[in-house]
């Protein structure tokens, strides 16, 4: 078991965009750890852009040292929560006063920034010398994937292949035709109500059929389907029961775990009905530290903020200059959302937001 210090712990799961910032935020109030399985911070919004210019990626993997300097880091994943502690992969049991988990979604990412610049700058290499590519998934994520290569690699061949019968379903009808107008413009395919079975893939493969029979031929491709929710390893444990159909926790109004005091959640994980997005995730941790902040001060629970939603905004990149935007009263595409987001991405904002030079240097 792992102690340490006067201050009370505050144990934090999961480095990603709701974890790093409570974890930030809360290093100098509170003795703190974060435990996570990567040894970096990744922007995950700016990933496709890596994809195609490997270079940004050394603006937006962030080494948790970086934004930690009163903070402990532990690298590794955290596998059963108990009454008092987090136990890690390897057996470490480490104590907790306070937990909050970020856990989001799984991933397979590699452990050090290094091999994830690596990766990047392989993807990168794969693009370029490809004639056609295949996207497999056509949510933001494939969309925002085949908008980077439409930009940037105008001669190649995109097909989308989604099994859902539009793009974006996260989002509105109209936001789904302006995103289809704008890839069927630059030539991109887009086959829907169709899937490929990834299960029988390799990174060698050329030649691919559809549910559907269709055959579809490419010189590389790329899974860009959601991934479920990283709860897996709370089917285990104390939080079993605070686990709802979908795999989400579920929270209270001060995100606190219901039926749990000392233990919060925040981000993707959670069972709040909403929008699944970084900035939302944001706004989680962001409530959370006050919450927490109070109560490490001994403040009632009276005290605690309530979190309210906000209206749905969401916004998805089409290359380095334009994007699809649906807001409140209003669904529009082209130059002035792409001016908001898919210049930098956020990514300035972001490492700001963590104490850093936003520039990266």
């Amino acid at each position: 078991m792992e102690g340490g210090g006067s201050n009370k712990r505050v144990v934090v799961v999961g480095g990603g965009a709701a974890g790093s910032l409570i974890a930030r935020t809360l290093q100098f109030g509170a003795d703190l750890v974060l435990i996570d399985p990567k040894d970096y911070y990744e922007v995950p919004w700016a990933a496709l852009r890596c994809m195609v210019e490997p270079a940004f990626a050394q603006r937006t993997l962030i080494e948790h040292k970086d934004y930690l300097g009163n903070a402990r880091v532990v690298t590794s994943t955290a596998v059963k929560v108990s009454e008092r502690e987090i136990v890690t992969s390897e057996g470490r049991c480490i104590p907790y006063d306070y937990l909050v988990i970020a856990t989001g979604h799984p991933n397979t990412f590699p452990t050090t920034r290094s091999e994830r610049l690596k990766e990047f700058q392989e993807s990168y290499e794969k693009i370029k010398a490809s004639n056609s590519v295949l996207i497999v998934g056509g949510g933001p994520t494939g969309v925002e994937l085949a908008g980077e290569i439409a930009v940037d690699f105008p001669e190649k061949q995109i097909t989308i292949v989604h099994k859902g019968s539009r793009l974006l379903e996260f989002v509105g009808p109209k936001a789904s035709e302006k995103a289809l107008a704008w890839l069927t413009s630059r030539k991109v395919q887009v086959l829907f109500n169709q899937e490929i079975s990834l299960e029988q893939l390799d990174d060698t493969q050329t030649e691919f059929v559809t549910s559907e029979g269709v055959k579809v031929r490419a010189d590389c491709w790329f899974n860009c389907i959601g991934k479920g929710v990283g709860s897996s390893w709370l089917t285990e444990g104390i939080l079993h029961g605070c686990l709802n159909e979908r795999g989400q926790l579920m929270v209270d109004e001060h995100f606190r775990v219901k039926g749990k005091e000392n233990i919060f959640a925040i981000g993707d994980i959670t069972d709040i009905r909403e929008m699944k997005q970084g900035y939302i995730a944001h706004k989680h941790a962001l409530l959370a530290a006050k919450n927490l902040k109070l109560l490490l001060e001994g403040r009632s629970e009276s005290d605690l903020h309530r979190y309210k939603q906000g209206s749905a905004i969401a916004i998805v990149s089409l290359g380095r200059k334009q994007a699809v935007a649906q807001l409140p009263f209003l669904t529009t595409i082209g130059y002035i959302p792409g001016y908001i987001k898919s210049r930098d991405l956020f990514v300035g904002k972001t490492r700001k937001e963590l104490g850093l030079d936003p520039s990266g240097l």
